[in-house]
């Protein structure tokens, strides 16, 4: 993978930039990208590391580690969340750097969840004023998929379709003997052929712990490259500790940070993002609670924390006497969406999809211990059968529950921040959806010629905890992420979601980002200087960036 050097632009402390955002991986990375191409002067505070994925990142699955935020968090309820390498990233890029890449679309359903179905709750925008904000991601990251997409928003993809693997094939035949639709080749994230100076996928297996190749998109090689290109300033291994509020103007005017030696520091700034996702975004605005703002920033209506989603993401594994080899594919390259809409004749509301997994033997040795206990010569004798397995997973919707919510425990980091308690149960109509799909799973599984299956129950992709929606008493932001108790305080990141569907967040979360860029951009100077009533809502904007300008290597600084 080619590395390209150029010098990143360096602002003073002590100058008062335009807009800070904390955070950048999938969000942040879109915001800091259009913002500098805008003029505007913007900095990028990013907990983890600038990685060089050339010095960084291995191809194997131990040393991969580092990717993941792992730092003290604490677990609760009946249900306890498992966080780190399954859904939270550390570094320039974010969770970016190590998603599988599977970017389909949300449906339209799911933006008006509670008017259709009585659960949840509806967003404040529609799938069609994010429709044009699909189409450009899926063109900039860029996304490979099938000619034809036939859920949701049925829509086609202009790069074509990833070769099918194994692990697709056996998905195929179960959906196919079982009369369920199936989709095969993507949409994923990863390059079926080179494109720029990015090469394609060359089907190494190790998507998920880091693309050395470059073929799989993240924002780190997709947009930060271009940001910096364009002025932006990123400063990496900082911790972002509190965010300054002025009681008088009730306006943010900084932040303070740690560096990675422990040295303090403010920057000031005219407005922030925060990016930080579905814990550390929280977690922050809850410790910079304030004169004024005693409960957290921006928690007037005791939301902040609250609504926290993960998805039920079940693996259930299948045994075939052919070889499969799950490895020689991207992980998720197949999938059904059958099941996705709430269906009148189930038990339970909402749905969920059946998606192609593709775990390395540390990961499938882990599988087996949790599904079927087996160790020593068990465990042994299951993974010289390794190429002989196949993985499904189930993606199901978790509703958004008051309950589920982000605190502030009494432990303390290495900073001396105290960190996030998560608090996290399954309710009714999540356990029923989680049983009927399982159930559907393994009956795909059966279809396809498995001649053992074994699950493994488990949750992927955080969303929720700063939702957004058009009353201030009961949501975080409004639709373009502006916080509804300061003006010039946003969030930007997967939070922000009211709801989740049945479909990864990625590709949904950077959307969303490329829309509150355009609504930044369009305000000017105003978002510094002015309250919310002088505010506007912008025209959509459709244009691509200029050819060249995305995916051209990841940036060595100088």
């Amino acid at each position: 993978m080619q590395t390209i050097e150029f010098p990143m632009r360096r602002y003073s402390e002590s100058e008062e930039i335009d807009y800070l955002i904390v955070g950048v991986g999938s969000a942040g990375g879109v915001l800091l990208q259009r913002l500098a191409r805008a003029g505007f002067k913007v900095v990028g505070i990013e907990a983890g590391p600038f990685w060089d994925t050339e010095r960084d990142w291995v191809s194997d699955e131990v040393g991969s580690h580092q990717l993941y935020w792992e730092d003290l968090r604490i677990t609760g309820g009946k249900n306890p969340l498992t966080l780190g390498a399954n859904n939270c990233g550390k570094g320039v890029g974010g969770g970016s750097v190590h998603w599988a890449a599977f970017t389909p679309r949300f449906h339209p359903s799911d933006f008006e969840v509670y008017t259709r179905d009585g659960v949840g709750a509806d967003w404040p925008i529609s799938y069609w004023e994010l429709k044009p904000y699909y189409e450009l991601l899926e063109l900039e990251m860029p996304v490979a998929g099938p000619p034809w997409y036939p859920w949701g928003d049925p829509h086609s993809y202009a790069f074509g379709p990833h070769p099918m693997g194994g692990v697709g094939n056996t998905l195929v035949r179960g959906c196919t003997n079982l009369g369920i639709g199936v989709s095969v080749g993507g949409p994923v994230a990863i390059l079926s052929g080179s494109r720029g100076k990015r090469p394609h996928c060359i089907y190494r297996g190790y998507c998920i712990q880091g693309c050395k190749v470059g073929a799989k998109a993240s924002t780190l090689i997709t947009h930060v490259p271009d940001a910096l290109a364009k002025g932006a300033e990123i400063r990496d291994r900082s911790m972002v500790s509190h965010i300054y509020h002025d009681r008088k103007t009730n306006r943010v005017t900084g932040v303070s940070y740690l560096d990675q030696d422990g040295t303090e520091h403010f920057q000031k700034a005219k407005a922030i993002i925060v990016s930080g996702y579905a814990i550390e975004t929280p977690r922050l605005l809850l410790n910079s609670a304030c004169d004024g703002h005693e409960n957290g920033l921006a928690n007037s209506s005791d939301t902040v924390g609250r609504y926290l989603m993960a998805q039920a993401g079940n693996v259930i594994l299948g045994r075939f006497d052919e070889p499969v080899r799950m490895y020689k594919a991207p992980p998720a390259h197949a999938l059904t969406e059958e099941f996705y809409e709430t269906d009148p004749n189930r038990d339970f509301a909402r749905g969920f999809a059946i998606q192609t997994v593709g775990p390395l033997p540390i990961a499938f040795a882990t599988q087996m211990m949790a599904a079927r206990g087996c160790w020593g010569w068990g465990l042994r004798r299951i993974m010289m059968d390794y190429n002989h397995w196949s993985a499904f997973g189930l993606l199901g919707e978790i509703l958004p529950w008051p309950g589920n919510r982000v605190t502030l425990a009494e432990e303390t980091d290495q900073f001396g921040l105290r960190v996030a308690h998560v608090n996290f149960d399954l309710y009714d109509n999540d356990k029923k959806l989680i049983e009927f799909g399982k159930e559907k799973v393994e009956q795909v599984m059966r279809a396809a010629g498995a001649t053992e299956i074994v699950q493994e129950a488990r949750y992927a992709h955080l969303v929720g905890a700063a939702r957004m929606g058009k009353d201030p008493a009961t949501s975080v932001v409004d639709g373009f992420g502006r916080t509804h108790d300061i003006a010039n305080l946003f969030v930007c990141d997967g939070s922000i979601l009211p709801t989740q569907g049945s479909a990864n967040p990625g590709l949904t979360i950077q959307a969303l980002a490329a829309r509150t860029a355009d609504y930044l951009i369009s305000q000017g100077t105003k978002i510094f200087n002015s309250d919310k009533r002088d505010m506007t809502s912008p025209p959509v904007r459709r244009e691509l960036s200029p050819p060249g300008t995305h995916g051209t290597g990841v940036p060595r600084l100088r």
